[in-house]
């Protein structure tokens, strides 16, 4: 009997090899340790098969092991092409172009790959995620992008399936839908308890609901489960950090980060790295906690080496986030400039919206308000063509909300108080509106 993959389709290897596959692609999937090992005893069993070698740069991809990626998929492609299905030759073909640091391509590859092979997961998850490719395509409208990638191929998976649950709820969940996003992830979770992108997506969908004590117990309860050295184990407990900011629990919240999340006692990835940490001490300095040099420190030298050519706006967004918090502001102007010659080769599909937020950072830092504020202002539409999450990116409506409340510009920021608050419920949010219409009675006291 031929091997198959979870989903029936053939694999061109011995059954004994298909096994450890599966494992190895499930564990992948769910982000859960374990994974490695999985796969390289599949290849162990079969040197010869190619989408053994294929998963195996993909993780290297997720691991930050770019070379060790490319020699995988390279034996990938000299094996597939002696011995593989179609399928299993256009599969290597996208993780190629993946590897390869050909987004756009990847992506055009793997929703053609979809159309033809919905249930080949490894393919189908490329676009999807946070980090995922059409995340990072530049589109202002990947969240609902994904929804549509989601509904166009739900017919081809169980209702069970926790794989697809994951994601669709994911999907759902970032682009508003936050009942439906909370039942699938709540059901992938419950169906496979070791799967952190169900734990990670919930997240998400609570913190989007503005369901933070729900969300602090979720983390309090599943996160010890997960090993500290996995990927996203200090992301998840950013997501905690934040909910203790949420609720006004400043100190509470910087213990959390320092015991989980600071680059010292974390085994996050180079990009998660930087935006987490970045991001959440630019959190605190928003909420007027003073934060010591030595934390903006240690976040840059954790990510010493990396990122120093622009071009993954996210990256680039949070690296002048970091720069500006430290007064380099020659940092993010060598950033700028490469960022401009980007956009006039073309090669920015993000657009000037990178470019824009990165100065309007630094004119915060220097407490430039009012310059901060012209320049958010008109792209807050565009912010999402960054990537990320919501919750990842709300940092930069935050710091327009606080340049408006500190440049003075009152009745703007209650109206974006209003706004915010319509859309979810925040505690924090909250606080500031009742700040701000205290103030503003102040004077007819």
């Amino acid at each position: 009997m031929p091997a198959t993959d979870r989903y029936g389709l053939p694999l061109s290897t011995s059954s004994s090899a298909a096994e450890h596959y599966r494992t190895g692609v499930d564990l992948l999937l769910s982000l859960w340790p374990g994974a490695a090992a999985s796969l390289e005893r599949a290849i162990a069993l079969d040197p010869d098969f190619a989408l053994g070698w294929a998963a195996r740069a993909r993780l290297y991809l997720i691991d930050n092991q770019a070379s060790a990626a490319r020699s995988a998929i390279e034996r990938a492609q000299r094996l597939v092409a002696q011995r593989g299905t179609e399928r299993e030759r256009s599969h290597v073909h996208v993780v190629q172009r993946l590897v390869a640091g050909e987004s756009a391509q990847a992506l055009q590859g793997a929703l053609d790959h979809a159309e033809r092979w919905p249930r080949d997961i490894m393919i189908l998850g490329l676009p999807l995620g946070a980090f995922g490719l059409l995340a990072f395509s530049g589109r202002a409208d990947h969240d609902q992008a994904r929804v549509d990638l989601c509904d166009r191929h739900a017919r081809h998976f169980a209702a069970d399936d926790w794989w697809f649950q994951t994601y669709h709820g994911w999907a759902l969940g970032e682009n508003g839908d936050v009942v439906r996003g909370r039942t699938l992830t709540e059901r992938a979770l419950e169906r496979r308890r070791q799967n952190v992108n169900a734990a990670h997506a919930l997240t998400h969908v609570l913190h989007e609901s503005g369901a933070s004590e729900e969300a602090a117990r979720l983390i309090a309860d599943w996160l010890p489960e997960y090993p500290r050295h996995g990927t996203l184990h200090g992301h998840i407990a950013w997501h905690g950090a934040l909910v203790a900011l949420e609720r006004g629990d400043v100190q509470g919240a910087l213990a959390l980060y320092e015991a989980q999340v600071a680059p010292a006692n974390s085994t996050a990835g180079p990009l998660n790295r930087v935006s987490d940490n970045a991001s959440f001490l630019w959190r605190l300095t928003l909420q007027r906690h003073e934060v010591l040099p030595a934390l903006w420190q240690a976040t840059a030298d954790s990510v010493t080496g990396l990122f120093q050519q622009p071009g993954l706006p996210f990256a680039d967004v949070h690296m002048a986030m970091l720069a500006a918090a430290m007064g380099d502001r020659s940092a993010v102007d060598a950033r700028l400039n490469g960022l401009a010659a980007r956009l006039e080769a073309g090669t920015l599909p993000a657009g000037p919206v990178v470019a824009l937020l990165c100065r309007a950072l630094l004119a915060f830092a220097e407490e430039d308000y009012r310059g901060c504020i012209q320049l958010l202002e008109p792209v807050r539409a565009d912010i999402a063509r960054i990537g990320g999450s919501g919750a990842q990116r709300q940092v930069f409506e935050d710091t327009l909300l606080v340049a408006l409340m500190r440049g003075g510009e009152s009745a703007k920021a209650l109206a974006l108080l209003d706004e915010r608050l319509h859309r979810r419920p925040s505690q924090r949010d909250e606080r500031w509106r009742a700040a701000l219409v205290g103030q503003r009675a102040e004077p007819n006291a």
